[in-house]
């Protein structure tokens, strides 16, 4: 089934299409210069960008596929979560091009389309490199999903492409925001997660000891946050409290000029270490406890390198009775794209789903973020 996909949950205008799962076009137009000067996403000026690029980027998406627009059979669009302005924008253009062509709609969620990228194309993670290489097989449900983003930081039990657990999300910011927010103190650059992964790799990690969350309390329902995260605290350290965590304090008058050129890539090292660190934690909880041997990864920080490399390693040495398999998409599914909102799109639209043309957008979903205690 050709179907089109529109993704504007946030600052990328992207339109793809993808028949039988195979992905023909992906167009994403980046907003990255437009937001630069504020060192993250303005709301106003993202709608305002996704509303005048919308029809040129799904023209373009159309044309690279090699086909006419009386060729789509079906539409797709992000619902949900996301900035509501943006989301409004990319459902409303595809509700009206499935109206005008009389073809079937389905509004879809951002996060599980993130968790079904790997569907597209097959990447795995092995011990032999921390690179994506080709895998032979889609992964089998049922299977552990990492989905983690600017916005989003959840583990999850997946038994189908629309049926989900989750097990454990952030009980504050997500891992995404953690690294913009400190790469906007800092001036490490925008987008603030490519960035730290940037300067990281010439950094020691080991320079700052930074505190992990302990989420110790159950709530009112027995839940005790076994596999949950935060990272408020972190990104309090970090901050405004980093001479507090540094390894070996030194007075300022001690340091010389090497090494203060050095504490701006130590600072991101060892911050992203520790963020990567209670992420893992709580994700190797959830393989030991659950049993299952597959690992799914998604989401914008799905591309970290030092995320990739860990997983790698963690795969390597696991005891298991069987071999951990870690599966990541390509990079450019791992950020917000539409090859994975169409590819979604047509899973439903094959089994006979449709949502109608009055449904709207919504921010937040409820399940993929806690409260704590």
């Amino acid at each position: 089934m050709i179907v089109l996909g529109i993704e504007t949950s946030c600052d990328e205008c992207a339109a793809a299409v993808v028949n039988n799962g195979k992905i023909l076009s992906n167009v994403i137009a980046s907003q990255i210069s437009f937001h630069a000067p504020w060192q993250g996403v303005v709301p106003e000026i993202a709608s305002r960008m996704h509303t005048e690029w919308i029809h040129t980027v799904a023209s373009e998406a159309v044309t690279q596929a090699g086909l006419a627009i009386t060729d789509i059979q079906g539409t797709a669009a992000t619902a949900h979560p996301g900035l509501l302005g943006s989301l409004l924008v990319g459902l409303h253009f595809a509700k009206a091009f499935a109206w005008a062509r009389d073809i079937p709609f389905i509004a879809v969620d951002h996060m599980l389309a993130h968790l079904y990228a790997c569907q597209l194309s097959f990447f795995s993670i092995n011990a032999s490199a921390a690179n994506a290489s080709a895998a032979q097989e889609a992964p089998a449900y049922p299977f552990l999903g990492l989905l983690v983003s600017g916005g989003h930081s959840i583990i999850c039990r997946a038994d189908n492409f629309d049926d989900i657990t989750v097990l454990g999300t952030t009980i504050d910011d997500a891992v995404g925001e953690a690294f913009d927010k400190v790469a906007k103190h800092y001036s490490f650059g925008y987008p603030g997660g490519q960035a730290i992964d940037k300067l990281a790799q010439k950094g020691n990690s080991d320079a700052f000891a930074f505190p992990m969350p302990k989420l110790h309390k159950a709530d009112k329902d027995g839940n005790d946050h076994r596999y949950d995260v935060s990272y408020s605290g972190l990104k309090t350290a970090v901050v405004n409290q980093l001479e507090q965590f540094r390894v070996k304090a030194k007075c300022k008058d001690e340091i010389d000029d090497s090494e203060a050129a050095n504490e701006r890539a130590d600072i991101a090292a060892s911050f992203q270490k520790t963020a990567i660190d209670i992420l893992l934690r709580a994700l190797f909880r959830a393989v030991e406890d659950t049993g299952l041997c597959t690992i799914v990864a998604g989401g914008g920080v799905a591309a970290n390198s030092c995320l990739r490399t860990r997983l790698a390693e963690y795969a390597a040495g696991f005891t298991g009775e069987k071999k951990l398999k870690v599966i990541f998409p390509p990079p450019e599914l791992c950020g917000d794209n539409a090859a994975m909102v169409a590819g979604l799109g047509e899973q439903y639209l094959l089994r006979g789903d449709r949502s109608p043309l009055n449904c709207t957008a919504s921010a937040r979903v409820r399940v993929f973020k806690k409260q704590y205690p």
